[in-house]
């Protein structure tokens, strides 16, 4: 007879066969589907190019983890294999984690950025302004997700005259990302709206993949109406979110960015009421404060300070150059003064005043300074200081010192 076995003995004897064979193992991998539980327990799953691997890591082992898990990590844990009876599968019972370097999937997302931002897709003078009351809204989505019912939710309840246009498109998988961008495509193509919204409900990194590749990136940069850029939870941001020309947080902020409710319209055209009558009341009060400045009387008295000024500054400036010409008329007086003084002093006619002639040589022409230049019978003029005298040399007398 063959042996029969139930659901639940074949099932302890795998786990018991597994957890003997592997008590203690290492298993690199990168971190997906991340989950924290309620009770403080961490589930997600390790995998590779090829296979994966459930994690559950109890929250008693959290104590000495150094850092927080996060879909794209990659890590090595340490713990043993064991099956999870009421699911009938295996799974690893996670003793430590360690981070084994950055994720294959993230490093390609962050190449993929820094390529796209060289290119200046992410550049904020790309951005468009959204309208603040568009008629017509069309919104990339999948039409049976909690994105489209949160959106449709927010516009009913804020503005229901809106017309709204869906464009179905699965936002995860591996054809998400040609249907996405080929709807934006088709939302210009045929300008069926005013901006579009493209946007899904939250998700792991794989589930998000759609929204990093460059086709839909490129799709959003290209696109010559607004999108608005709504994609998974308030904290993930994908690079649609950065080729976007606005991003929500979550689709239901996206909707209520395109829908102004009567009452926020009421109130910004109070506020922009109240802003401008007081823009406009202090304009008058500093222009009444400068005419003021220019009344009959202010003028005049403003006018008779500066006149003032410059008969001060002019009576100063007149006694300055008054005193400055006296002086110098004084100075030129005592140097001309000097110099007649020197000039008398060396003048031929004062020397000839004490006694002293000048004698000229008639034959030479020439002052005779000296007896030995005249011969006897030489005529010779006498200068006197009055007058003078012409002779005819009889007698040289020679001085023996020379």
């Amino acid at each position: 007879m063959e042996k029969k076995y139930s659901v639940s003995e074949i099932t302890y004897i795998i786990r018991s066969m597994l957890e003997k064979e592997f008590p203690d193992v290492l298993i690199e991998g990168e971190i997906s589907n991340f989950r924290p539980s309620s009770t403080g327990h961490y589930y997600f799953t390790l995998k590779d190019s090829e296979a994966l691997i459930s994690v559950v890591m109890f929250k008693s082992r959290l104590s000495g983890l150094s850092f927080k898990p996060a879909d794209g990590m990659l890590v090595t844990a340490r713990g043993s294999v064991s099956v999870y009876p009421k699911r009938g599968s295996y799974q690893l019972i996670c003793e430590s984690l360690k981070k084994a370097g950055e994720g294959s999937l993230l490093a390609l997302i962050e190449e993929r950025k820094r390529k796209l931002a060289t290119e200046g897709l992410f550049n904020a003078d790309r951005k468009k302004r959204i309208p603040l009351f568009p008629s017509h809204v069309a919104v990339v989505t999948s039409p049976t997700g909690a994105a489209i019912k949160d959106i449709l939710r927010v516009l009913k309840r804020r503005n229901t005259s809106m017309q709204l246009n869906i464009l179905p498109a699965p936002v995860q998988g591996a054809d998400a990302a040609a249907v996405i961008s080929e709807q934006i495509k088709r939302a210009n193509m045929y300008r069926l709206g005013d901006v579009i919204i493209v946007t899904r409900g939250g998700g792991s990194l794989e589930d998000l993949l759609p929204f990093y590749t460059e086709e839909v990136v490129r799709a959003i940069a290209d696109s010559s109406i607004p999108v608005i850029s709504a994609v998974g939870h308030e904290i993930d941001v994908t690079l649609t979110d950065l080729a976007a020309d606005l991003r929500a947080p979550t689709p239901s902020a996206a909707a209520e960015m395109v829908s102004a409710s009567r009452d926020e319209i009421i109130q910004r055209v109070s506020v922009s009421q109240r802003r401008m009558i007081d823009a406009l009341s202090m304009r008058i009060e500093k222009a009444h404060l400068v005419l003021n400045r220019f009344s009959r009387e202010n003028l005049e008295r403003n006018f008779s300070l500066i006149v003032k000024n410059y008969l001060l500054r002019l009576d100063e400036s007149r006694e300055v150059l008054s005193r400055s010409v006296k002086d110098l008329v004084k100075s030129a007086e005592h140097r001309v003064e000097l110099v007649s003084n020197k000039l008398n002093a060396n003048s031929p006619l004062t020397i000839l005043k004490k006694g002293y002639a000048a004698v000229t040589l008639k034959r030479t022409g020439k002052i005779l300074k000296d007896a030995r230049n005249a011969r006897i019978d030489d005529k010779i003029n006498v200068k006197l200081y009055r007058g003078g005298l012409d002779a005819e040399i009889k007698e040289i007398i020679r001085d023996e010192n020379f």
